[in-house]
């Protein structure tokens, strides 16, 4: 049985405007194993959020397959895709994208109870999850009432609400300042490493960089390098690391 959570093949998405296609991804390949931090990098336009939109059942490839912890996905209709997003994988978004109406701890039960996990079980993780984070003693004030750093840590908290399979993260440390994004990455690895759990985050953020077992650089919609943790250790110690990094974009 194969240790990878996600897995595409030859993954490729083109767009139609008007008359014109636009290719985002051509034939991407990438794995990510149970328990592995993975970071996607490259320029505006590379595909890097297709391919995130993809792995998480938010659009249709062209053609290609996604294989998310068992679970083909081109073999789900609508409704399966629903269910697929809402169990088997959690969000987390460069804007947090929290509801403002319900407080923190709320926004935290939401997905369990759309999930139908009973109530008991739901207020009890909600709190283990809102502890895992450190936002515990914020657990009844709404989002406005928050910082950025604190909100984005309830939206860590609903992303692992529903205990999946993988973690989807789109720029998450890029509506924060840097000490905000340190703590949130300190939060991302003791939760990858006490739960074993599987991320897969878009970012060009260096302090997230740093935080990744591997990488994948994306150009033109292809994947055009990988580095491991030893690689990219290398990059980014390195005291030419602007220029390093931008070879790897």
């Amino acid at each position: 049985m194969s240790d990878n959570v996600v897995e595409t093949t030859q993954l490729a998405k083109v767009y139609r405007r008007g008359k014109v296609l636009v290719p985002a991804l051509n034939g991407v390949d990438i794995t990510v194993k149970k328990g592995e931090m993975v970071g996607i990098v490259g320029p505006s336009g590379s595909g890097k959020t297709t391919l995130l939109n993809l792995i998480g059942g938010l659009d249709y490839p062209t053609r290609g397959r996604v294989l998310v912890d068992g679970t083909d996905l081109s073999g789900l209709g609508e409704q399966d895709l629903a269910d697929y997003r809402l169990k088997k994988v959690g969000f987390i978004f460069q804007f947090y994208n929290l509801i403002p109406t319900l407080s923190a701890l709320e926004n935290v039960l939401l997905p369990m109870s759309l999930a139908r996990v009973p109530n008991k079980e739901r207020e009890d993780r909600a709190w283990i999850l809102l502890k895992m984070v450190g936002i515990e003693a914020r657990a009844h004030h709404m989002p406005d009432e928050l910082s950025g750093g604190e909100q984005q840590r309830v939206a860590v908290a609903r992303a692992l609400a529903n205990e999946p399979a993988v973690i989807l993260a789109d720029e998450p440390t890029g509506d924060l300042d840097s000490k905000s994004a340190r703590r949130l990455m300190e939060i991302l690895k003791s939760i990858q490493k006490d739960r074993k759990t599987t991320f897969a985050l878009v970012t060009h953020d260096p302090i997230v960089l740093a935080g990744c077992d591997r990488i994948y650089a994306l150009r033109d919609g292809k994947v055009v390098q990988e580095l491991t943790s030893k690689e990219l250790e290398d990059v980014l110690l390195s005291d030419r690391y602007n220029r390093a990094l931008d070879g790897i974009y």
